[in-house]
């Protein structure tokens, strides 16, 4: 069974930053496409930033020149580089594995991890 685990979330302020790490097991991680999502309360989830096993990168709007994804094939971890944090990027952060034929929709994931928290106050 594929394993997903999120940690580094937490409660920051305003302008500060975050990277998450999402640890990967049972798959063969360098030949898969992964993403982070998040979900707020009261909205849907989110697509963020997806990277294919060749490490070409794609982002959501909302988050282009703040937000990173990269990753460590000889870690089988996928990381997000979260900076200048906003008050409405308060969310729990989810990464995932994708099945599917597009990079932004969350039912082209197969596989996710548990989700961390990430707070930012002002």
């Amino acid at each position: 069974q594929v394993q997903l685990v999120e940690s580094g979330g937490g409660l920051v302020q305003a302008g500060d930053s975050l990277r998450l790490s999402c640890a990967a097991s049972e798959i063969t991680f360098n030949s898969v496409t992964m993403a982070w999502f998040r979900q707020a309360p009261g909205k849907e989830r989110e697509f963020l930033a997806a990277i294919h096993w060749r490490d070409v990168t794609r982002y959501a709007d909302s988050v282009k020149g703040r937000f990173a994804i990269f990753r460590d094939n000889s870690k089988n971890t996928v990381y997000l580089q979260m900076n200048s944090l906003k008050p409405e990027d308060t969310a729990v952060y989810y990464c995932a594995v994708k099945t599917g034929s597009t990079w932004s929709t969350p039912g082209d994931y197969r596989y996710w991890g548990q989700g961390t928290q990430v707070t930012v106050s002002s």
